[in-house]
């Protein structure tokens, strides 16, 4: 048993998740195959955002809702698989660039977690300020406030980890546009994702290959 350093880890470090993979390792071709796929679907999805304008209020709640279940089946999938290439790429950034993408990628699960739970997208997110540059296109709607949850519910454990994910929610969304929030954390994953290959080809030169995510688990 461990403490988690994030929510989805798995493991207490790199030679511990190293022997479970050993012991695990599936069809690496078909794996590596499933998280490529996983890879493209965030991208094509976060890609239409900019291309949708606002006429169709339901169909936008849908690619936006949509958008964040990739963005967040894709960070679990790194984080539990292929941490080494996660931290080494949020390493790279800054301290208030890392601190913006972590609390962004939780405020987005907070939404996920909440979004199907008796609550409509549309209480999150909804037309902001009319920005010249933007038009009428869903990336400038804004993320509202929200009131805080009742958890009692929930595990005390788990009160912990939503209660995390709303203050990042407040502090990174609301109030800021959906191209801002879906942009930066896809554009972390992407390439988080791309160094996840660069080590998974350098470890099967040396004798073994990191097991990639297959795929999603529950969501909690």
């Amino acid at each position: 048993m461990f403490v988690p350093r994030r929510e989805h880890a798995r493991f207490c470090g790199v030679s511990c998740r190293v022997a479970w993979n050993r012991e695990h390792m599936g069809d690496p071709a078909a794996e590596a195959s499933a998280l490529q796929w996983s890879i493209t679907a965030m991208s094509e999805i976060t890609q239409r955002l900019p291309q949708m304008r606002v006429w169709d209020r339901a169909r936008a709640l849908a690619v936006i809702g949509e958008a964040v279940w990739w963005i967040t089946i894709v960070d679990a999938t790194l984080v539990r698989h292929h941490l080494e290439a996660y931290d080494s790429v949020a390493d790279g950034q800054t301290p208030d660039e890392r601190r913006r993408t972590e609390g962004t990628l939780a405020g987005l699960r907070y939404v996920r977690n909440r979004i199907g739970r008796k609550v409509s997208l549309d209480k999150f997110v909804g037309p902001g300020v009319p920005d010249p540059g933007i038009g009428a296109r869903i990336t400038g709607w804004t993320w509202r406030p929200v009131p805080e949850p009742a958890l009692t519910w929930l595990p005390l454990r788990s009160q912990e980890w939503e209660m995390t994910r709303y203050q990042a929610y407040q502090a990174q969304l609301a109030g800021h546009t959906i191209g801002e929030t879906i942009g930066r954390p896809a554009a972390f994953l992407t390439l988080t994702a791309a160094n996840a290959t660069d080590i998974a080809d350098a470890s099967e030169q040396a004798g073994w290959r990191p097991r990639p995510f297959l795929r999603p688990a529950p969501l909690h």
